[in-house]
Formats: C-alpha cells, structure tokens, sequence
C-alpha cells in the first residue's frame, strides 16, 4: 500500500514538474516583440530627445495598458524627463519630468 502512494505521488509530481517546464518553454521574452514594433529604438529615442530638447540617457521597450511602448528617460538642462512614445506610430504619448528619487518606482504610471 505505502508502494502505490509513493508511485502516486511521484507520478503527479513528474506530472506537474512536466507541465510547468512546458510552460516556461511557451513564455517568450518581452524584448522579442520588438521585432514587431513599427518605430525602431533609434527613431523613438530621437524622437524623444527632440521633444525634450536634450540628450537621452535610457531606453525601453515595455507593454503598458496603452499597448507597446518606448520609455525613453531624457536629460533636458538640469531637469530629466521620462519620454513616452508609441511603437506603433511614433507619437508621444506623455512627458513627464522625473522626480529626483534615484529609481522608476515612485514615477506616475500610464
């Protein structure tokens, strides 16, 4: 009886360790979208440093609820500016000055 509970529990065990390995196999890595993008990272970060007037220091490709973006952080003077652009069209979509807090955490979400 121990036998087939052991034999049991081992089976559900590979059963899941099997589906969970498959499933990390599927999940693809957000960057290959991309790919996809009709505006290059290029593109929008010139984009972005044209519409700040200043010099870029950091870019993104990220999914928001508005869909696939660029996040472009862009240094203007002595203020720094968090460029949104859509990598669909090119369009900004926001620009907000950052807050001077070291990190993306406290910044307003779209």
């Amino acid at each position: 009886m121990f036998r087939t509970k052991t034999l049991v529990v081992v089976a559900a065990f590979a059963s899941t360790a099997g589906t969970l390995a498959f499933a990390a196999q599927k999940k693809e890595n957000d960057a290959l979208g991309v790919m996809n993008a009709k505006v290059s990272l290029v593109e929008a970060v010139s984009l972005a440093q044209q519409h700040a007037n200043g010099r870029a220091a950091r870019a993104e490709y990220e999914h928001s609820k508005r869909g696939w973006l660029y996040d472009v952080e862009v240094v203007s003077g002595h203020k720094v500016f968090d460029v949104r652009i859509d990598a669909v069209n090119g369009a900004v979509i926001s620009s907000v000055e950052d807050k001077l807090d070291g990190n993306d955490e406290n910044d307003k979400e779209d």
